[in-house]
């Protein structure tokens, strides 16, 4: 698949949440392509239905009405035992509160994922070694979390992501836990990460310098999309 093919086509997607005896329309009839190879952000204020939307194309839940394909397979038409092979083989996610195992060391929260894959203790020794030197924490493998600082501890939690080598790592509100500073380390490290292994990253933020380093910004508001606009700010939408 080159650039230019859309490795994730949302269409058409609405999600709805019962609430009493009505419901909540968290997403409404959302659509948008994300290509292979891009860096892109969903951007949006707080309960604008950005987590929902990484939640649906990560196959951690089911959209009410639309699909969503990955690699052209219509997610929603698959078993849940075919989604959790999905989700295992091509995607990678990044949680904003980490979502570390407390009493693992780095290098066995990033060697977990491989583990559930089933892959030898040779390779996952080696998968584990490069990514965390990948994201500069090699001295620090042997660490558990409550010892590590915020921005070390989303570093293991991007290491954990791209050790399975997906073709897309879905990061919720990455930087939300970080000062400035160590938010743009964690969001240039994603753009590495994505340079040197041509992986896919979507992002969710609300903070606009944040939004800035994407090359793709797609802008929800109340369940819709309202805007896209690219790296230099030309508006498409």
């Amino acid at each position: 698949m080159n650039a230019t093919e859309a490795l994730v086509q949302v269409d058409e997607v609405t999600r709805t949440f019962p609430l009493d005896h009505s419901a909540v329309t968290a997403l409404d009839q959302v659509s948008l392509p994300v290509a292979a190879g891009e860096f892109l952000a969903i951007a949006g204020p707080s309960g604008s239905g950005k987590s929902t939307l990484l939640n649906l194309i990560g196959c951690i839940d089911r959209p009410t009405s639309g699909r969503i394909l990955i690699d052209g397979v219509d997610t929603t038409q698959l078993s849940p035992a075919r989604v959790t092979a999905l989700r295992r083989e091509k995607i990678g996610f990044v949680f904003q509160t980490f979502n570390l195992i407390p009493v693992f060391t780095a290098a066995e929260n990033v060697e977990y994922p491989l583990l559930v894959q089933g892959l030898s203790a040779s390779e996952r020794r080696t998968r584990v070694a490069e990514a965390l030197e990948s994201v500069g924490l090699s001295a620090r493998a042997q660490q558990r979390p409550d010892l590590l600082s915020g921005g070390e501890r989303q570093r293991v939690a991007v290491a954990r992501a791209i050790v399975g080598r997906p073709a897309l790592v879905l990061a919720d509100e990455p930087t939300a836990n970080l000062d400035h500073a160590t938010a743009f380390t964690v969001i240039n490290l994603m753009k590495k990460m994505r340079d040197q292994m041509k992986t896919t990253f979507v992002f969710s933020t609300h903070d606009q310098k944040i939004v800035g380093e994407a090359e793709v910004i797609y802008s929800l508001e109340d369940g819709e999309l309202v805007g896209k606009r690219t790296q230099g700010g030309k508006n498409n939408g």
